[in-house]
């Protein structure tokens, strides 16, 4: 995501990513921490996963959406 359009403002760039295929069809999406913190922030980032009825994770340095409300079983 470094080379962003600089058009594309934060409201923008979360309608991008969950107008995807992958969203749309129920599956995930995936997103560097550093871009959602530059771009949009991470609290309003976790708020519009909440808001949409998602689930998500983050591990290092990755969020993964889970663009569905089913429940989460976590393997470790």
């Amino acid at each position: 995501m470094d080379n962003m359009p600089r058009h594309m403002n934060a409201e923008h760039w979360i309608r991008h990513i969950f107008s995807s295929k992958s969203a749309r069809d129920g599956g995930v999406v995936r997103r560097k921490v550093r871009d959602v913190e530059r771009i949009i922030g991470s609290g309003a980032f976790e708020a519009e996963v909440r808001r949409r009825g998602y689930r998500a994770v983050q591990n290092g340095q990755h969020y993964v959406v889970f663009c569905n409300a089913e429940r989460l079983r976590l393997i470790e």
